[in-house]
């Protein structure tokens, strides 16, 4: 855990950005609290700094008035820098980018949600790394700074002291990232429990989860298979029953589901239960033997197998690993 805090996170704002690229991780650090002497102290303090002193309309008409403006901002710790279509516009990017490239040295760390990398890419500050943002947008970012080397896939990436997201949503998984970088896994999973985030996902994760593209792209009978799998992992998920639930036979079933997903039935099954194996595991819930069967592996040996085979590392290596408690 960081020595010092509350540390002074910094936030951007300019005429047409997105305003959950900046509710969503002032949410979340606002929430970040540690316990000292039985009393909850602000692990964050947090600034909006305008361009000027005008109030500023996000994309959906929400008027902000920032704190401080680029003349007069605070030392800051950390500089987040919300996306938006604002900041697609070369002026707004170019002028972005010259304040922050001088005063990188007394940054620790530079977040950009979204399209808020176009911000740092105009002054070469990502030449050379590898980001991300928000996919419909990458193919952009890449034709207009083509030194930056853009992964449209992961929801967060970091690379020394930048950090870049997908958009929206993945806004909040970069900030519980951050969080859990200064002041450890618990501080994190309960800012994620009291903003009712699903769970504190990986960097890593796809942009698009397994079920959500299954759910684009199956545009029959079977667009409702992918989230009954996930809201039933504990049942029979053999795919003579999920044929049942398709209204095919099992033969039909099995070709036109790896027609549609290039994957099996099974290898769909297998990685959705070991997802929310790791989330369980991560929250601590249980014993591994009972996460095991609450997901619907048929023993612990299973599940460990399974995880061996797909992640290289066991069940209670990763709860030790990544768990609250860790």
């Amino acid at each position: 855990m960081g020595a010092k805090y509350p540390k002074r996170i910094g936030f951007l704002v300019y005429p047409a950005m997105q305003a959950l690229d900046l509710a969503g991780p002032m949410d979340a650090f606002a929430a970040a609290a540690i316990d000292a002497d039985g009393a909850a102290v602000a692990c964050y303090e947090l600034a909006t700094i305008g361009l000027d002193a005008n109030i500023a309309a996000a994309e959906s008409g929400l008027r902000i008035k920032p704190q401080f403006t680029l003349g007069n901002a605070p030392p800051l710790d950390t500089l987040v820098i919300p996306g938006g279509a604002g900041m697609r516009d070369p002026k707004t990017a170019a002028v972005v980018g010259a304040w922050v490239k001088p005063r990188l040295r007394q940054l620790r760390r530079v977040a950009a949600v979204c399209t808020g990398a176009y911000g740092l890419a105009a002054a070469g500050l990502l030449d050379g790394r590898r980001v991300t943002t928000h996919w419909q947008h990458a193919q952009d970012l890449a034709r207009r700074f083509p030194a930056v080397r853009v992964d449209a896939g992961p929801l967060f990436v970091k690379d020394g002291a930048f950090y870049t997201s997908a958009g929206i949503t993945a806004g909040i998984d970069l900030s519980l990232a951050l969080i859990e970088e200064d002041f450890g896994p618990s501080v994190a999973l309960a800012v994620a429990r009291e903003l009712v985030v699903f769970l504190k996902r990986p960097g890593g994760q796809a942009q698009y989860s397994e079920p959500l593209q299954f759910q684009t792209q199956a545009a029959d009978r079977m667009a409702d298979v992918a989230s009954w799998i996930v809201a039933n992992l504990q049942k029979d998920l053999s795919v003579e029953a999920l044929a049942a639930r398709a209204r095919l036979c099992p033969r039909q079933f099995t070709r036109r589901f790896k027609q549609a997903f290039g994957a099996t039935p099974a290898a769909f099954v297998a990685s959705m239960r070991i997802e929310e194996a790791r989330r369980r595991l991560a929250e601590g819930r249980g014993s591994v033997q009972r996460v095991a069967r609450s997901v619907g592996f048929r023993s612990d040996e299973v599940l460990r197998r399974t995880f061996e085979r797909r992640l290289g590392v066991t069940p209670t290596a990763y709860r030790a690993r990544f768990g609250a408690r860790a």
